[in-house]
This record gives structure tokens, sequence and C-alpha cells, in this order.
């Protein structure tokens, strides 16, 4: 009967535990034809890459962007991060999560270790089954089956769960590595084993030896023998560390190891500098030996015996000891399938430890200085800010050849490794600057009245009035490719709009964009708002930059469809401002003037065909196939050496055509065009919605009746009439300069100047007023009277 209520009380248990006890009894030989074929394989949705891992230890490494090098990592499992909520078994579902990116590191050739809890809610899991097991049987055979519900499970000593659970949990291991052709083996450790010299060598060797042979060593305290540690005892110098919890023994064993990466994954985000969930708790990027005092501890987590204090103290002895240190969150559902890859890759996650301080200041110190700078910016007054931007155009021209001179630097270094349209963008000129200081003059006679002007009032009732008033969106991050001339431009539409702003230019252009940030940051001074404008120099990946969610109010990309589409990707929580691509559309209605279509055709193609406004695909009326008309926008483009690609309308229509389209939806970018037949005008449209990208299209008739047809059906943020695509740009349109062009349908859309920097709030003016007075037998009415708003200068 005992063994009857065994086996059918452990029968769920033995089920989930058979099959990764079945995956351990794999063959040895099985294991190493596997491995022998790990470096053309590629694990889950994780991508394989191949990176140089060798460096000299010794010397931790300063920033994020090195930690790719990392060639011997150890990875630190805390208790809440293997363990389940309720304390009893194991996380299955986050646990090969994490043995799945450990394997990929491990198949990158890099020689992984893992330090893990787990043996002791492993244990308890089997003993609570054991307990259970042991009164159910008694309580039936003397008490009946009515006092089960009465069942207490005694407190379980942690010394006896460790012993039930770690053969157990290695099995698991074991089972779960196999899957993709890893040997794992266990090491459990007391602090004797580092403090006696000879028991140290020989947990030295059998590591060396179990890496050498592509073993990942899983390592843990003998929680089965270990004795309570002494408090107050370790931490006092590089030898000496007692191994009280696993955050003290990842730390004793990277250092032993000479590690280049310690993980230490806990269930909190990282290092905050109040307790996380407090209101002012704001996550620790880097963390910097010394900080401690601004630092205030919270309580340890829900499991384990070592709190955030043992991990911070544990990861700074790494450091010293030259170990690179990250604590980052493992149980997040969001992250967990990739943090430790992540952190590996460079990305910005968890608090990073690092014994070099930057020489300026953080992105979120540039942040918050942006913040506070763009609100002072605001209460200026409009003079004031105009006078700003009179001072910047006045340094462009005055410090030309500085600028000049800066500009040479980064063309001849870009020189053989960008594109010539790229070398186009980045080059500036004396015509260019003296286009920017009139573009900027424009913007200081548009400030005058932008912020804070009144665009509604409304009398809610007596004595109670209403306003909305344009404000500052707060601060933007403006991220642009190759284009210094962009800088100046920006900084003039954020001092004149309120805005703070925080400025990311490509490193092909930093001579450039470092001596125009400079003239800007000395116009700001002369108001004492030097700080409102920021350029990240940092090795912050626009990636990190797009999750500073609460620094950040609005993301502004200015480059290649790529970029945007990779902003608007990585963006979590933080809107962004541009067009993905600039597929821009000319129609050549059968009613088209000769004169004007190959003016406009090559204005639009080949004036500048780097720009997101540059014509793509040039659609013709079927009846001016094979006329005088046809002909001469072929030859034409083919006086500018403009490759054509044939729509397939229209290479049906040719006996030898060009090489057919790869795709209607293509911006070339480049000396390159698309041509397709359409049949009517109606036609042209739905070609257009479907293969464009809403941002400027244009039809070339001298039949009024059709260019209105087309004006008012297509569905771009610019339609335009006999005119090139070339004039959608805020500078043209007469804004001054623009942050960029929108085809987004919320805001603002089309050149984003001045007015789409711009929000609002409202403003209620009132006499204790109260709304049960507006109540059904209260003694006020609504009244929603319309009331005049001052007229806006326009001069």
């Amino acid at each position: 009967m005992l063994s009857q209520v065994y086996c059918s009380r452990f029968q769920p248990f033995r089920q989930r535990l058979l099959p990764w006890v079945q995956f351990s009894a794999l063959s040895r030989s099985h294991r190493i034809q596997a491995s022998a074929i790990r470096h053309v394989r590629s694990w889950s949705n994780i991508p394989f890459i191949t990176v140089p891992l060798s460096r000299a230890h010794g010397k931790s490494f300063a920033h994020r962007s090195e930690l790719k090098h990392a060639k011997r990592i150890v990875v630190k499992l805390g208790s809440a991060v293997v363990t389940r909520g309720d304390e009893c078994g194991l996380a299955l579902g986050r646990l090969a999560s994490i043995v799945e990116q450990v394997s990929v590191l491990q198949n990158q050739g890099r020689e992984m270790m893992l330090v893990t809890s787990g043996a002791v809610a492993f244990g308890k899991q089997r003993l609570r089954h054991e307990i259970l097991l042991s009164q159910s049987v008694r309580q039936a055979l003397h008490s009946g089956q009515n006092q089960l519900k009465e069942m207490a499970i005694p407190v379980l000593e942690a010394r006896a769960c460790a012993a039930a659970g770690q053969s157990g949990l290695m099995a698991l291991y074991e089972a779960m590595f196999t899957q993709y052709s890893i040997c794992a083996a266990q090491i459990l450790v007391t602090n004797l084993d580092f403090h006696d010299e000879q028991k140290r060598r020989n947990l030295n060797g059998t590591l060396h030896e179990l890496l050498r042979m592509n073993i990942v060593p899983i390592v843990n305290t003998n929680d089965a023998v270990v004795p309570p540690a002494e408090p107050n005892s370790d931490l006092q110098g590089v030898n000496v560390i007692s191994v009280k919890d696993n955050d003290s023994l990842a730390a004793r064993l990277a250092v032993e190891m000479k590690t280049d990466l310690l993980i230490v994954l806990s269930d909190v985000e990282g290092l905050f500098d109040s307790p996380p969930g407090s209101d002012d708790a704001k996550l620790i990027d880097i963390f910097y030996p010394g900080d401690q005092q601004s630092v205030t501890f919270g309580t340890k987590s829900r499991v384990g015996m070592g709190g955030m204090e043992a991990k911070v103290k544990a990861a700074l002895w790494a450091l010293q000891g030259g170990t690179s240190v990250v604590i980052a969150n493992g149980t997040h559902p969001k992250v967990s399938g990739h943090v430790i890859t992540d952190i590996v890759e460079g990305k910005k996650v968890g608090t990073f430890f690092s014994e070099v301080k930057p020489a300026g200041p953080t992105v979120e110190q540039q942040g918050e200085m942006a913040r506070s700078g763009g609100r002072m910016l605001a209460t200026l007054e409009p003079e004031q800010r105009a006078e700003i931007i009179h001072h910047l155009a006045d340094l462009l021209t005055d410090q030309r050849d500085e600028i000049l001179l800066a500009n040479k630097k980064d063309l001849e270094e870009a020189e053989g490794r960008l594109a010539a349209p790229l070398l186009k963008r980045l080059s500036l000129s004396t015509s260019k600057l003296n286009s920017l200081a009139i573009g900027l003059r424009q913007i200081a006679a548009s400030s005058q009245d932008s912020v804070g002007r009144v665009l509604r009032r409304t009398r809610i009732a007596k004595n109670l009035e209403l306003e909305q008033v344009t404000v500052p969106i707060g601060v933007l991050l403006v991220i642009f490719e190759s284009r210094p001339d962009c800088l100046p431009q920006v900084a003039a539409l954020a001092i004149a709009s309120g805005n703070g702003l925080l400025l990311k230019g490509g490193k092909e252009a930093t001579h450039s964009n470092r001596i125009l940030h400079l003239l800007a940051q000395e116009a700001l001074s002369i108001h004492g708002v030097k700080e409102a404008i920021q350029l990240v120099n940092t090795r912050e990946e626009v990636e990190d930059l797009c999750r500073l969610d609460k620094m950040i109010d609005l993301i502004i990309p200015r480059g290649s469809s790529q970029l945007v589409r990779d902003i608007q990707k990585a963006a979590k929580g933080i809107p962004v401002m541009g067009h993905s691509e600039g597929i821009c559309h000319m129609y050549v209605d059968s009613e088209a003037s000769v004169d004007k279509v190959t003016r406009l055709v090559r204005d639009s193609k080949c004036e500048y065909p780097a720009a997101c406004n540059a014509l793509e695909t040039l659609l013709i009326h079927r009846d001016l196939l094979r006329t005088p008309l046809f002909d001469q926008i072929i030859d034409m483009l083919r006086v500018e050496q403009v490759k054509i690609h044939a729509g397939p309308k229209f290479a049906s229509y040719l006996t030898f055509s060009p090489s057919e389209v790869k795709s209607l939806r293509t911006e070339y970018g480049d000396l390159e065009l698309c041509i397709e037949v359409v049949d009517s005008v109606q036609e042209a449209i739905d070609h257009i919605h479907k293969y464009g990208s809403s941002h400027t299209d244009v039809i070339i008739t001298e039949n009024e009746k059709t260019a209105e047809f087309f004006l008012q059906h297509v569905d771009s943020a610019c339609v335009f009439w006999n005119a090139s695509t070339r004039f959608s740009d805020g500078y043209r349109f007469g804004l001054g300069a623009e942050v960029g062009i929108s085809t987004s349908r919320i805001h603002a859309r089309g050149p984003v100047g001045l007015e789409g920097l711009l929000t609002t709030k409202w403003l209620l003016r009132g006499q204790d007023h109260v709304v049960s007075d507006f109540s059904e037998h209260g003694s006020l009415k609504y009244l929603h009277e319309n009331l005049p708003v001052p007229q806006r200068n326009t001069n």
C-alpha cells in the first residue's frame, strides 16, 4: 500500500523530471560528434556571431561596448531567478532560456561558467512531497480520510533541502545543456576550498581543465555542510573574501579564474540610487567605486542569502580584481530571454560597474540638463530667444574658416569609407553656411509669438475663462547621419520653440558637429541657457538612447530610411517623428506641357538624388508612349546618366526594355529611376497609394480640373502641381528650416518647422468655482462662449 501511494503521489513529479533525466543519458560520443559542428550552428532566435575574444586579463573593461570581447564569463543566477514564486521548485521556463543563452555564447568560442542557486528550492519541493506522503499514509491508517485537510508541513532545514535537491538540480542542468550538444559538470565548494592553498590549487586546476575540454562548470556552495557565515568578516581585501553566499562565491570564482566578465542576475533591473519602488528611485547605468555613499540599500530579495548591498560589495571586489561586472534582472519575462546575450553585446542593460569615469556627463545627466535648460529657455522673452538665434547665425559666418577646417578633417577621414552621395551630405561650404545663416534669421523672425500664443479662448461661466496656449514639447532627441548642417538648423528650431535638445550625430561628422555645437552653446550663453542643447558624445548606441522614455519626449531621426526604421523599432514609449522612406512619384498626364516635363523631371531626379524628396518613380500616361515628349524624357535621363528600371506594364510595351524593376516600392537615393505606365489619373493615384510612402507626389498637366482632382485625392504629406518634388523642404516652404519631413498623420505632417515642435496646454482662471455649482440644482450655468483671440504678430 505504501508503494502504491508513493507512486501515485509522485507521478506528476516523476513525469516532469523523467524527460530531463533521459536527455542526460545521451552517450558521450554523441556529444562529441555534435560539438564538432557547433561552429556552424545558430540557436533559436539568437544570432550566431563571431567576435575577437582574446585580451590580456588584469584590467576590467572601461565601457559597455567592450564587453563583446569578453572571452571568459561567469553568470551568477540568484535564488529569485532560479526559483518559482512559491519558493518550492524551479522556474523551468526561465532556467531553460538562461541555458539557451549560455549555450549560444559557449558555441561562439567563449568560456562560460555558472554559479547557481536552486538546490534548496528543488530539495524543498522533494521533501514536501515526502512529508505529505508520509503524513497522508499515517493519517489514512490512524485517523481516516477526514483529517487529511489538517496536515501541516513543518519548517524545512535548509541544509537538508540542499542535500535532497542538489542531484536533481544538476540532472536538470545536464539535460538542458545536452539539447545544445554541451556537456556540463558540477562543482560544490565551501569557504575552505578557497582559503586552503592546496584545495584552492586543485579547484583552479579542475576548472581550467573543464574549460579546456569545452565543458561548462556549474558551481554552487555546498549548502548541505557549509556553516553560517560570520558577519562582516568578508570583503576585506583582494585575497580575503568568505564564501557566505553565491554573490561572494561568484566574485571569488571570477577573480580566481581571471574572468573577463561577471554577470549577476537578480530580481531587480540593477542598482538604484534608492530602494526600488520608492518614488525617486533611479536605475544607475554605470556604478563607480566610491559611489556607495550615494546609494540607499533596501531589504534583500524574497529568497537567497544576499541582498543588493552584498551584490554591490561582491561586484566591487571582483572589479578590483580585474573583472568587469553587470548586475541585471533575470526574472522579467520581456527581457530574461535575451538579457545575458544583450549584456555581452554591450547593450544598456542593468548596472555596469566601471573603474573609469567619463570625462563629461553621462547621457542621463545630459538629458536632465536639457530638460532644465529647456524650461529656462521657454521662460525667456520671445525677443531673447530670437537674439540667441541671430547670434548663432552671425557665428556661422564669422567662424566660417574654423567650421570648414573641422569639416575638412571629417571629409579626409571619410574618404574611401563613405559613398559619394553620403560624402556630399557630409560636405560643408561657404554657400551652405550662408544659406544656413539666412534660414536661421527666418526662424528668428517667425519665433516672436511661437511659445505662449493663445489659440482659443472660452468663457465657461461668469468669471471662469479657459485658454488654450502653445508650449514646447519638452526634450527632443534628434539623431542625424552625415549631415552637420542639420545641427544648427535643429538647434535654432529648438531655441525658437523653447525645447531642450539632445543631439546624436554620426561619427563621420565628429569634428564638424563638435564645433557647431560649441557655437550653439556660445549663442545660448548670452542669456544663461547654455545647457539647453546637449551633444551626446558618449558611446551610447542609438538603441540605448531610444529607451530613455523618462527623459525624452520626441525622437526625430534625420538620415537613411534604414536609420528611421531602426529607430521606430527601437523606440519604446517615445513617439518618433519622421518618415521611413521617401518614395516620391511624378505623374506625367496626357495633357502635360512639353516645355515643362523635362525640366521638372531633371530637377526632381538629378539635382540631388540622395535627398529624401528626390523623384524615385515616374508615372507616364499611356498615350504619351512613342511620342516626341516621351523620347525627350528618355534622352534627358540618358544624358544625365540615370539608370532606368522598367515597371511591369512599361516593360510589356517594349521589345528591348531596361532591367525590370525588382520592386515598385524602392527608394534608390541615387541616379536610378523607375518608369511605369498608367492609363489614367485615377490609376496613377491608385499606384501612388499602393507603392508610395506618403511623402511627396507631383502631377504635371495643363488641365486644371485633372490637377485639382489629383491634389485632393492623393493622400500624401506634400502634393504638388507642375512643381519639382525638391520643393518639399522647410527652407523652401519659408519655415526657415526643418527638423525633418514627417509622413505620420498625428501632430505634424510634411516639412516640420517651428509649429511642429509645439504642443498645447489649457489655462483655466476662476474665482472659487466648483463643479457642484453647475449641477441640476446648482446656482450656475455653463455659458461656453467663444472669446476673441489676440491677433498673431505676422511681421
